[in-house]
């Protein structure tokens, strides 16, 4: 999932923020994702990509997981 991510997401560390500010359900979807806990497969949190920045990415598998709400 190689793209060309967007200059003013970098300048302006919005994955960081995003990662800072995570809902209740993003923590806990992170708990069961993080360390290879499932299938030896690594993610990632807030990955930027092109425009957007994506919440949970597992780029062996080219898997992306968004979570929207609370």
């Amino acid at each position: 999932m190689r793209g060309q991510t967007s200059s003013f997401i970098l300048e302006q560390r919005i994955q960081r923020t995003l990662r800072n500010n995570s809902t209740e359900a993003e923590q806990k979807l992170w708990q069961g994702l993080k360390g290879r806990q499932i299938r030896g497969l690594k993610f990632r949190r807030q990955h930027p990509f092109e425009n957007f920045v994506l919440d949970f990415v597992c780029l062996e598998r080219k898997l992306v997981i968004e979570l929207d709400g609370g």
